[in-house]
């Protein structure tokens, strides 16, 4: 009985000591175009030694950084989000070529407004994360843009 009681408080302890990574942290701002296009921005601030992963990775690679946008009726998409150039390397993990970004990402997505209020638009982004030699569990994180 003791012998089970101190490996229950060791296994707690080791829990609740144990360290949660977030290798990426996510930040938003909105660009002014005209007077009814505005440009979202989300900036991914990654952490040394992690890769985030582009929008379009081979099929059997890791999840691929996706972006969604609740509609509200005060805007329009135009297009898709865009993202920045990357790295493409051989990937050691998933053995084959993938683009990534390290250090920091900016994603952009353009919207057409149809009203002249202010207002906020909200979204996500659901996004994988490696290093050398681990992958973390696919992440979803809120964003949140405000027009002003």
């Amino acid at each position: 009985m003791k012998k089970l009681i101190v490996l229950i408080t060791l296994l707690i302890a080791s829990v609740g000591y144990s360290q949660i990574l977030e290798p990426v942290k996510w930040s938003t701002s909105v660009n002014k175009i005209s007077d009814s296009e505005y440009e979202l921005l989300a900036t991914a601030s990654i952490e040394e030694g992690w890769h985030l992963y582009s929008q379009s990775v081979p099929a059997d690679g890791p999840i691929p950084t996706r972006f969604s946008f609740v509609s509200n009726g005060k805007y329009l998409k135009k297009g898709n989000t865009i993202e920045e150039k990357g790295h493409t390397i051989d990937d050691p993990i998933f053995e084959m070529e993938i683009k990534y970004f390290d250090t920091k990402a900016v994603f952009k997505q353009r919207i057409k407004l149809k009203s002249n209020t202010p207002f906020k638009v909200n979204g996500t982004v659901e996004f994988m994360v490696c290093d050398d030699s681990r992958c973390l569990p696919p992440t979803e994180v809120d964003l949140e843009f405000i027009i002003e």
